[in-house]
């Protein structure tokens, strides 16, 4: 823990540790910074104080671990009485909707539940995949190969080909992303698809539509850690017809250069078309016409009971909400736990794209939650001004980076870059250019040596081991992952609740940068006019 004079001397001038914005610090209590930035829990009628709940440095003071595992382990038993997952359209999921929705009630919010439809996708048995030539063995489901979501159910006996891979280390596959890849493919063949560069789903759809009765596409190879098998969907728009399977890139390697291949593979799944849910709830206080969004995915993948993906989100904006039932915000805070997001981003993805363009506007900044609570932890904060991936977010993202940056700063703790990959729940808000921000304590990767170095833990291993698996379970949360990143998520939402001055400020200087360049090329096309008018 910090000393209060140093929480005293980030609040008087956090203004000045923005590097490149203004941000407009809210008001500052006299409360005492004892109950701030304290050692240990504090007593319970502090947290029940607007005062206290309501500023960027007391509302990370309340929001405990202690009670974000107690909404876990309420989410690790509803998985348990509900074949032991959490999935979209299963009654694992039914219920951690009820039970988000009963506390939020209770709390006093009003609460909307959106349903929307949805492709829904059911593993009834496990997979099975055979060599029947030229060598006959039969391979381990789960170790050897898995499903790719929202793969059509079928078996398919039908020799091998290769589609344009690339083998070896650093390759950059672009198997299966062309139709051109797919020249002279043999129709009733089985087709062999490497990851890398495009979509699951734009490959198989690909094979499917050159006349491949199955697909089996294999890891992409290029680094150690994308060798293994991994949780993927081929999106719900998947439309194929066919069989698909995922494979490890070693696998897959030696069936690419193996003549005469000939492989058997049963697909055991059922897929439908229903619907699901998200939860959304938002502050009775504070300006509607400038909303701060905060989301997290509540389902789980159908393997497992999905404690760190995502009841770590889920739990700890359910605490944060609660806790901020009794704050005054000057901006509206929405809550959202949205549906379907293992299944391919579905239910934020409605949520947006349903929203007309005056609500859209209303909603100066989405923060996601994702995984904050993963056993090997890396501090992970959304790249959104583009300095570490190249790849910037809508105007006010760099905004909100710098704003968690500062928190991890204030608590002297290490962070760095995450990648904009869109493979979350801020992908539709970038999309409509709504600024986004958000945290991340690392998946399947595998932590390096200098990660190990800076946050502890061991090199070489997954973020989370229990990645998309089983074992996803409370023991495989790291509490102190989990309070560092709740409170930093309190952080910014409670400052983002009083004051947004730095998104404004950063998003009217994109705008005004655009009109100049707009201007420029209406000068450039009128001096252009002229000379052809002289010159006819």
């Amino acid at each position: 823990m910090h000393k209060n004079n140093n929480a005293l001397r980030v609040v008087a001038s956090l203004a000045m540790a923005f590097t490149g914005a203004a941000f407009a610090a809210p008001p500052v209590e006299t409360q005492r910074f004892d109950d701030f930035w304290s050692p240990g829990k504090p007593d319970a009628s502090v947290c029940r104080s607007p005062l206290m709940v309501g500023t960027p440095l007391g509302l990370p003071r309340c929001l405990q671990a202690g009670n974000v595992l107690k909404h876990l382990q309420s989410l690790q038993d509803i998985a348990s009485l509900n074949d032991g997952n959490r999935a979209s359209g299963l009654p694992g999921y039914q219920a951690s909707v009820d039970y988000v929705r009963s506390k939020l009630e209770r709390a006093g919010y009003r609460v909307r539940v959106q349903a929307f439809p949805f492709l829904a996708f059911y593993p009834t048995g496990p997979g099975v995949l055979n060599a029947l030539a030229p060598q006959q063995q039969n391979y381990v489901w789960e170790e050897d190969f898995t499903y790719l979501e929202q793969s059509d159910p079928g078996t398919v006996t039908a020799q091998v080909v290769a589609v344009d891979v690339a083998l070896g280390a650093g390759n950059t596959s672009t198997s299966g992303c062309e139709a051109e890849d797919f020249a002279g493919f043999p129709a009733g063949a089985i087709a062999l698809i490497q990851r890398g560069t495009c979509a699951f789903g734009q490959k198989a759809t690909l094979a499917a539509a050159a006349g491949a009765s199955g697909v089996v596409i294999f890891n992409q190879g290029d680094t150690e850690d994308r060798k293994g098998l991994m949780g993927a969907t081929l999106g719900a728009d998947y439309a194929g017809g066919i069989p698909v399977l995922f494979a490890t890139y070693d696998n897959g390697a030696a069936w690419a250069q193996t003549a005469g291949l000939q492989l058997s593979m049963t697909v055991d799944v059922i897929r439908e078309q229903t619907e699901t849910y998200n939860v959304l709830a938002e502050t009775r206080r504070g300006n509607p016409d400038n909303v701060v969004m905060v989301g997290a995915h509540l389902d789980s993948v159908a393997e497992g009971p999905g404690i760190n993906d995502n009841g770590s989100g889920s739990a700890a904006l359910l605490e944060m909400a609660l806790l901020m039932s009794k704050a005054h915000p000057l901006n509206k805070v929405r809550f959202a736990w949205w549906g379907a997001e293992e299944s391919g981003l579905v239910g934020s993805t409605h949520y947006v794209t349903q929203l007309p363009d005056e609500e859209k506007r209303r909603i100066k900044a989405y923060l996601n939650a994702d995984m904050i609570g993963s056993p090997n932890f890396a501090n992970f904060i959304y790249d959104g001004d583009g300095s570490d991936f190249g790849l910037q977010g809508p105007p006010g993202s760099a905004a909100i980076e710098r704003l968690l940056r500062a928190y991890f700063d204030l608590r002297n703790q290490p962070s760095e870059g995450t990648e904009i990959d869109f493979r979350s729940d801020y992908a539709q808000f970038f999309e409509d250019g709504i600024a986004f921000g958000g945290l991340f304590t690392g998946a399947e990767d595998v932590k390096s040596e200098a990660q190990a170095q800076r946050y502890g833990g061991a090199a070489g291993q997954a973020f989370d081991p229990c990645y998309h698996n089983e074992c996803d379970n409370l023991a495989n949360i790291s509490s102190e992952a989990l309070e560092l990143h709740g409170d930093a998520l309190a952080f910014a939402t409670s400052w983002l609740s009083l004051s947004t001055k730095a998104i404004d400020d950063e998003i009217a200087a994109a705008a005004s940068a655009a009109q100049g360049a707009t201007t420029l090329r209406a000068q450039k096309v009128q001096e252009k006019s002229r000379w052809g008018l002289w010159l006819r």
